[in-house]
């Protein structure tokens, strides 16, 4: 399985938090991202967003289908994120997760060293994992991480 958690990108403030919109860096920074990832996802992948407006704004930069998760909702629980996802998966589908810090961080801690730490993913960053079964064991791969200024 590959998983590519991508913290939603720059928004403006204000409430209700769950309708507050990508800023116009906040569009560019997803855009950046979106055209990097674009050149390396395989063809069939699925994109889920949180609910929130940000998220799905963010998710949309791919120019493809989303959907939305609750498990991806601001404030969610980091392992309960992961089995929503269905991870690690041994099989070979690409998952795009688009939510919000710090539960994208503590996920992506809890996938590659079995707890949960205060990892910080940029707004508009991505971490991407791999997962896959080798000798009776689940093993973790970091294939990248990144933000929207490093690309």
């Amino acid at each position: 399985m590959e998983l590519i958690l991508w913290r939603h990108a720059e928004a403006e403030a204000g409430e209700p938090d769950d309708e507050r919109r990508l800023t116009g860096r906040g569009k560019r920074q997803a855009k950046r991202v979106a055209k990097w990832l674009a050149r390396r996802l395989p063809q069939d992948f699925v994109v889920v967003a949180s609910p929130a407006r940000r998220a799905r704004q963010t998710a949309r930069a791919l120019g493809v289908e989303v959907s939305t998760e609750a498990a991806l909702a601001v404030g969610a629980d980091p392992a309960a994120l992961l089995r929503a996802l269905g991870w690690p998966g041994a099989d070979e589908r690409t998952v795009v997760a688009v939510g919000h810090q710090p539960t994208l961080g503590e996920a992506a801690a809890l996938a590659i060293a079995g707890r949960r730490a205060p990892l910080a993913i940029a707004k508009g960053g991505f971490v991407w994992l791999s997962s896959r079964r080798r000798d009776g064991r689940d093993e973790v791969r970091l294939r990248a991480a990144g933000s929207p200024g490093l690309l």
